[in-house]
């Protein structure tokens, strides 16, 4: 059974900065991507990056400050923010696809979810 478990989320200052962690259980391979979605209070759910064997791709709100990286030996995804907004307030989830591609412009191809973590940006 595939799991997914986000951690780091919290409370931070404008211009701060935040590691969020993804940890994948389940998976009998490394042949899965995984991509970072947020939904903010009132918005729809957006992609925010997503990593795979193709490689890394951001939505243009957080290129730049985002960056997704990835630790097979822990079975972990991470995404590390930067110059963090408060328009970058949200409930950030990680989601993963079985394959070698992804996309931050459609949730509608990934299967597995996490539970989400919280991230608010404010003084």
């Amino acid at each position: 059974q595939v799991q997914l478990v986000e951690s780091g989320g919290d409370l931070v200052q404008p211009g701060g900065s935040l590691r969020l962690s993804c940890v994948a259980s389940g998976f009998t391979t490394d042949d899965y991507a995984v991509a970072w979605f947020r939904q903010g209070p009132g918005k729809d759910r957006e992609g925010v990056g997503c990593i795979s064997d193709s490689g890394t791709f951001y939505d243009d709100s957080v290129q730049g400050r985002f960056s997704v990286s990835r630790d097979f030996a822990k079975h972990t995804v991470y995404l590390f923010m930067n110059s963090l907004k408060p328009e970058d307030t949200a409930t950030y989830y990680c989601a993963a696809t079985r394959g070698y591609g992804c996309s931050v412009a459609t949730d509608v191809i990934y299967r597995f979810w996490g539970q989400g973590t919280q991230v608010t940006v404010a003084h």
